[in-house]
């Protein structure tokens, strides 16, 4: 092959997608979009309340009723000496969102039975606010019945509040404090990532050739260029295409999102009364409040999260990142191009595409379950196949993979990535030209076995 002509494909296939109206439209709004979700979600989790609700309450106990005290979303009525089926039939007339009903105590069990009635459901939020207090009700109900003295203060006493903190150590013996949920999202985003890439810009790769057979304009190039020389600098192309594109993204979304932030203030993010921001879960006492309060105040989830970003060795991982994600596009998109060049639509892509889509869902859905158990077997085998590898093993690796693994996983990549282009290029050479006929997979061996 001859790479200066190779080079010259590249240069044609990068330029004309970067040129495009999409591709700018899209490397421009992403970001826009990625960022807005972002500190919209934040803002709307931390700032965002419920409307008051005002809820009615028949409570034939007599133990819950001093449970249920107003918050800033929600409101308690008694109505316990009107029928409860009449406050039912008028909910809206009375005024009344809803219609708690707590039956009478049982006495042997010493519990109550609740029901709830509305004419719109409630959300999650409201409705575990109002569970909790009533079981706090009967809790305490509970332990009043033992006539111990002091027993309330006894079980709070004894109650354990204890936090396990991981730590992991590296070779030279340092102590990097780690939290498990940080690994486990960053392992998902990884390989969905991956995942979007590999899939994205390989189909990219096969609706070029596609687009330039069924113009014709694949004639005009390989009278100039070697066939070879063409998917191969288009592929390159592409990819170099996919990396300029997830680069800018990346800055883009950082800018935007370090503006934004800075313009609407990143105290009014994270800031706010810790008491306050606590009280909002319900269900709780003022006593819980405080000790759930003390203990925020104590060990910040924030500050340990942060600590673990920091322990990651990010240059390892970016550096792996990259490796998987262009030996695992060039490995699919030579195949996508095979595929492409023995179709002249799309349409006639589906029975041909059904093999390669199959071990990238494989891939996907192995790597949704890495991050539970990122040493299992099935993970394991997934990190090393080389058709599954590139999203599986990304999605392993910020739970620590061992040197071999990854050097094995990476050489059967390399190798099968060698393999299948070289059957791409027999294929495309004899595919690229053929007009008038539906390919099938007996036809793509034949071209294959062509010498």
């Amino acid at each position: 092959m001859n790479f200066k002509t190779i080079g010259i494909v590249i240069s044609r296939e990068y330029l004309n997608k970067v040129k495009k109206k999409s591709f700018i439209w899209t490397t421009l709004l992403v970001p826009i979009l990625v960022a807005g979700l972002t500190i919209g979600v934040m803002v709307a989790m931390i700032n965002t309340k419920d409307k008051t609700r005002t809820i009615a309450v028949a409570d034939a106990s007599g133990i819950v009723l001093p449970y249920l005290t107003d918050t800033e979303t929600i409101r308690y009525t008694d109505v316990s000496d009107m029928p409860l089926d009449s406050v039912k039939a008028r909910l809206g007339a009375l005024g009344y969102d809803g219609v708690l009903s707590i039956s009478a105590l049982n006495i042997e069990e010493k519990t109550v039975q609740a029901d709830i009635f509305s004419n719109k459901p409630f959300g999650m939020e409201l409705t575990d606010n109002i569970n909790a207090r009533i079981n706090r009700a009967v809790e305490d109900y509970r332990i009043s019945s033992y006539n111990i003295e002091g027993l309330d203060q006894i079980l709070k006493d004894v109650k354990a509040n204890v936090r396990m903190h991981a730590y992991t150590l590296g070779d030279d013996g340092e102590e990097k404090i780690s939290e498990a949920g940080v690994y486990s999202i960053l392992s998902m985003v990884l390989g969905i990532f991956l995942f979007l890439f590999v899939t994205l810009f390989g189909g990219m790769v096969m609706s070029s050739v596609i687009e330039e057979k069924s113009s014709r304009v694949v004639e005009v190039l390989v009278s100039s260029v070697k066939s070879t020389e063409l998917m191969f600098g288009k592929i390159i192309g592409i990819a170099l295409v996919a990396m300029t594109q997830f680069l800018l993204w990346i800055v883009l979304s950082v800018a935007i999102i370090g503006i934004g932030g800075a313009a609407i203030g990143f105290d009014k993010l994270g800031g706010g009364d810790t008491t306050q921001m606590v009280s909002s879960m319900g269900g709780m006492d003022a006593g819980q409040i405080e000790a759930m309060t003390a203990q925020i105040g104590e060990q910040s989830e924030f500050a340990t999260v942060l600590n673990t970003l920091r322990a990651i060795p990010w240059g390892q991982l970016i550096g792996l990142f990259i490796v998987y994600f262009v030996f695992g596009y060039l490995l699919y998109a030579s195949m996508f191009a095979a595929i492409g060049s023995a179709v002249e639509n799309e349409g006639d892509t589906q029975q041909l595409q059904m093999p390669l889509t199959i071990p990238l869902l494989l891939a996907y859905m192995i790597a949704l379950y890495a991050f539970r158990a990122p040493d299992s077997s099935i993970a394991f085998w997934g990190s090393i196949i080389p058709f599954t590898s590139p999203i599986v093993m990304i999605s392993r690796l910020p739970f620590g993979v061992p040197t071999w693994q990854l050097v094995v996983s990476i050489v059967l990549l390399v190798a099968t990535f060698a393999l299948c282009a070289w059957a791409s290029a027999k294929i495309y050479r004899v595919g690229i030209l053929m007009f008038g006929k539906k390919s099938t997979w007996k036809d793509l061996w034949k071209w294959l076995k062509q010498k």
